[in-house]
């Protein structure tokens, strides 16, 4: 037997961090989840303490990365995503996103680990080109309520683009368009747990402006799945493919092509909940709210062989049973 591989997950705790941190120890990796509890919650990763492959850090990842350890692989998902969090302290979302990136380099660098960033649909802002790809720099307001998340990950980007061109750092990015699933909070302002949650409660379900805008739900197994096969492959296969396509960098598209609208998202909310009271009401439009997002996941199905598998009526159901331990 070979020599077992150690993991580092930044916001381990959080919802996708807790779903990665699972699947490497499924993999036999031995995982470090670091956490400062923001917006994640020891709570996702209550199972795991038992493991004896697993160990929680609480730290913050804008503080350098000491006494962790060497890594074989690093997974970088430590920043808030939800708007309510991140906008409740912007300068804190900035740091995380840049300082964080920083601190990753360093660390990687140090002990020779490959790392996974993830980075998110929102560094195309309202995007003017449809479905997006990758080669699209985007249509962003770097001065909004919401641009404290979308410019730091475009600013983590670039750091991890030139750490590659200036230190040879063996990193692969993901831009991960919406995605949900079990150990979401209930409580963090996304679309699909808002919507779950008002029918759980027999409240009504908010919708901002008419419902026409659209979003890309994808499950976060399919997604956790991307992420390890990307991690597989060699550092040289994935640097030739992108010099290829004319990409000055390894970034990814991960998300599900399937569109739906805001209002269809309720309406299937309801079908899976035919208990619910909950009537569909509308709300003014808040600023920056993108029109329109679709990911086009060519280069992530050449690359990788991989397509979402879970379709949204199912994952939602699995996401619904979740909510209802939590209503």
């Amino acid at each position: 037997m070979g020599e077992v591989k150690r993991a580092l997950v930044t916001g381990g705790c959080g919802f996708l961090g807790s779903h990665v941190c699972r699947r490497l120890l499924q993999d036999g990796y031995r995982v470090v989840a670091l956490d400062n509890l923001y917006t994640g919650s020891k709570r996702n990763v209550a199972d795991l303490f038992a493991n004896p492959g697993f160990a929680f850090s609480e730290m913050n990842v804008i503080e350098p990365l000491v006494d962790l350890g060497s890594f074989d692989e690093i997974y970088n998902l430590a920043c808030p995503a939800s708007p309510p969090h991140y906008q409740a302290r912007p300068l804190f979302t900035t740091k995380t996103s840049v300082l964080g990136a920083l601190n990753v380099i360093e660390l990687a660098a140090k002990c020779g680990a490959k790392v996974l960033h993830t980075s998110t649909s929102e560094v195309y802002g309202d995007p003017l080109v449809h479905p997006q790809v990758e080669k699209y720099w985007g249509n962003v307001n770097t001065i909004g309520i919401r641009s404290c998340y979308d410019e730091g990950k475009r600013c983590a980007e670039t750091l991890y683009a030139d750490a590659i061109r200036e230190m040879d750092l063996d990193v692969r990015m993901v831009r991960i368009f919406n995605t949900y699933g079990p150990a979401m909070d209930p409580q963090d302002g996304r679309v699909i747990s808002n919507f779950a949650m008002q029918a759980l409660r027999n409240e009504d379900i908010t919708i901002f402006g008419d419902g026409s805008q659209t979003r890309s739900f994808q499950y976060v197994d399919d997604l956790v799945e991307a992420f390890r096969r990307y991690m597989a492959l060699p550092k040289e296969r994935i640097r030739a493919f992108f010099a290829e396509k004319g990409l000055g960098a390894p970034v990814l598209n991960t998300g599900n092509p399937g569109e739906y609208t805001i209002r269809q998202l309720a309406e299937e909310t309801l079908r899976q909940l035919p208990e619910s009271k909950s009537q569909i009401v509308t709300r003014p439009l808040p600023a920056d709210d993108p029109k329109r997002r679709k990911p086009d996941i060519t280069l992530a199905k050449e690359l990788l062989g991989w397509e979402p598998r879970v379709p949204l009526a199912e994952g939602l159901a699995k996401t619904i049973a979740y909510f209802r331990t939590r209503a």
